[in-house]
C-alpha cells in the first residue's frame, strides 16, 4: 500500500508501525464522522478497513484524562481533545512509538488523503483529527 511505504520510508517506522500508526489515525477519524463524511474518507484511501483493523487498542485514556484535565483547560482545550490525544498516544506507545510520533504521522496522512481524494476530503480528515 503506497500510505504505508511513504509512512516506512519518511519516518524511518517498520510496515506494522505504519500500519498500525495510521489505522489509530483513521480509527479515530471513524468514531468522530457521520457515516457520510467517513465514507468519503473510505472512498478515497483504498484498503482502510484493513488499517483499523491493524490499530492497536488504545486503553488508559480516562487515566490521562484525570490527571491532565486541568491542564488542557488552562491552556484552552477540551476534555474531549485530551481523551483523543491521550488514546492516540496510549495506541503510538503500544506500537513502540514515541507520543511525537502522532504529530509526524498525521501531516503524512493528510497530505495522502489530499493527493487521493482532494482538498474536500482531507479537509473531514483533517477537522476529526483535531
Amino acid at each position: 500500500m503506497e500510505l504505508l511505504q511513504t509512512l516506512t520510508t519518511q519516518l524511518g517506522v517498520s510496515e506494522e508501525q505504519a500500519k498500525g500508526g495510521a489505522g489509530l489515525l483513521f480509527k479515530m477519524a471513524r468514531e468522530k464522522l457521520g457515516a457520510e463524511d467517513f465514507g468519503k474518507v473510505v472512498g478515497a484511501v483504498p484498503g482502510i478497513g484493513e488499517l483499523i483493523a491493524s490499530a492497536p487498542e488504545s486503553g488508559g485514556a480516562a487515566g490521562a484524562m484525570g490527571g491532565l484535565g486541568g491542564l488542557m483547560s488552562s491552556l484552552g482545550g477540551s476534555v474531549g481533545q485530551l481523551g483523543s490525544l491521550a488514546s492516540l498516544t496510549s495506541g503510538f506507545k503500544s506500537l513502540n512509538l514515541d507520543a511525537s510520533m502522532v504529530s509526524r504521522f498525521m501531516p503524512i496522512v493528510l497530505t495522502f488523503v489530499q493527493n487521493k481524494g482532494g482538498d474536500a476530503v482531507k479537509n473531514i480528515l483533517e477537522k476529526a483529527l483535531k
